[in-house]
């Protein structure tokens, strides 16, 4: 199964819209804050085609921000209705804008994953003990064997000689 294109440019408009929606009546400014420099970085990765290092800071920065968008819905959310109705039905639209943008960004990290690797990015974790990496020049490539210079002898014999009674 094939995965879908999807462009960078839908990624960064539909969660700024949601973020613009989602800081419009509880949020504080330093939702606004982490969402929109992350922002500004995946508009420095669309700018950029070719760039490597612009997906990969867009990709860590949506990362973080599911980790603090999590933690400033888990403080700011409040326990109590606003008392008008307007006040209530702005909450209840900014809070749904909000967590909707919240659900979004895993999906939303896997496709820029995605790009990352398009545009030729490896990745490669060293713990210390724990090393994952995809270093691939250890690996011979099978276009490309070297010819032994002297024919293989699997008996270990010599050419001229009967052939050597094997022993099992």
């Amino acid at each position: 199964m094939e995965i879908p294109a999807i462009n960078l440019k839908a990624i960064v408009l539909v969660h700024w819209l949601l973020t613009v929606w989602g800081c419009m009546a509880w949020l504080p400014t330093s939702y606004a804050w982490v969402n929109f420099s992350v922002f500004a970085i995946g508009v420095w990765a669309i700018a950029q085609r070719d760039s490597i290092d612009a997906v990969l800071m867009f990709l860590v920065g949506m990362v973080v921000t599911i980790v603090t968008d999590i933690v400033h819905f888990g403080i700011f959310y409040p326990i109590n209705d606003f008392a008008a109705e307007s006040g209530r039905n702005v909450f209840r639209f900014s809070a749904g804008m909000a967590i909707l943008s919240l659900l979004l960004k895993p999906a939303s990290c896997f496709f820029v994953y995605q790009m990352y690797r398009e545009r030729g990015g490896d990745y490669n974790v060293n713990f210390g003990f724990i090393t994952v990496s995809r270093d691939r020049e250890a690996y011979q490539s099978i276009d490309q064997q070297e010819e032994p210079s002297t024919p293989a002898n699997p008996f270990n014999h010599a050419q001229d000689s009967k052939p050597a009674v094997r022993t099992y």
